[in-house]
């Protein structure tokens, strides 16, 4: 039977499905029991990532070691000193700590530069390739600015997005007056820039329609949570 369905449609089925229960289990049921299951949830969509990757390469694992280790370095420097994002402390919800920083932070910084990397990627190849068909060139510079540049702003925008639900399922706090700090954003632009750049130079296979649907899925939880919770 599931021979029938491609691993992309496999797992976009999956993640709809633990992303709608995880939404109404937050909305309508025990939420600490839901909340438990945060670190899964991310687990499970990282490991799918990982499973439709077409051609997993060196340069491949580079690059996700790469936001694994700046994503928690810069997490790390943040959280400890407040030099970077703000001050701000993390809860208990994302599992195991080092030096106060959630593990799997790493991972979702992979996670989401990955996603607004392929997704960037995969609407800017349509225009390029119109315009390479009517010009006979292609815009390679124009390709690579799109791609880090408009990449980091749909990361800082998901970013955006995300912060006050996570503020309310206790992902983590704003310390001082429990705002959230315009110098929040202008890290993740900045550190967002620098990853995508690392995504745009290195050379492994950037087509990925799961990480398109899992960006779109995650968009969606974000922004139903953030009307109704």
């Amino acid at each position: 039977m599931f021979n029938s369905f491609t691993k992309f449609e496999i797992a976009t089925a999956l993640a709809v499905l633990f992303h709608s229960i995880g939404l109404v289990g937050l909305l309508f049921f025990n939420r600490e029991f839901f909340l438990a299951a945060t670190p899964l949830n991310l687990l499970l969509s990282f490991s799918l990532l990982i499973w439709t990757q077409e051609q997993k390469n060196a340069p491949f694992f580079i690059f996700l070691a790469a936001c694994f280790l700046v994503g928690f370095g810069v997490e790390m420097v943040g959280i400890n000193t407040g030099i970077l994002f703000g001050s701000y402390a993390y809860g208990d919800v994302l599992g195991p700590t080092f030096r106060n920083v959630p593990l799997l932070i790493g991972i979702n910084w992979f996670i989401i530069i990955y996603c607004c990397g392929i997704g960037i990627h995969t609407l800017l190849m349509k225009a390029i390739n119109r315009i390479a068909a009517d010009s006979g060139k292609t815009p390679m510079a124009l390709k690579a600015l799109s791609v880090i540049v408009d990449g980091a702003t749909m990361a800082v925008m998901f970013d955006w997005l995300m912060e006050p639900v996570a503020v309310k399922l206790g992902y983590w706090v704003w310390l001082g007056d429990g705002s959230i700090p315009i110098f929040n954003y202008f890290c993740w632009f900045v550190v967002s820039l620098l990853l995508l750049a690392g995504f745009h130079f290195a050379k492994f296979n950037k087509q990925n329609k799961f990480a398109v649907n899992l960006l779109l899925i995650q968009l969606m939880f974000f922004l139903l949570l953030r009307t109704f919770l």
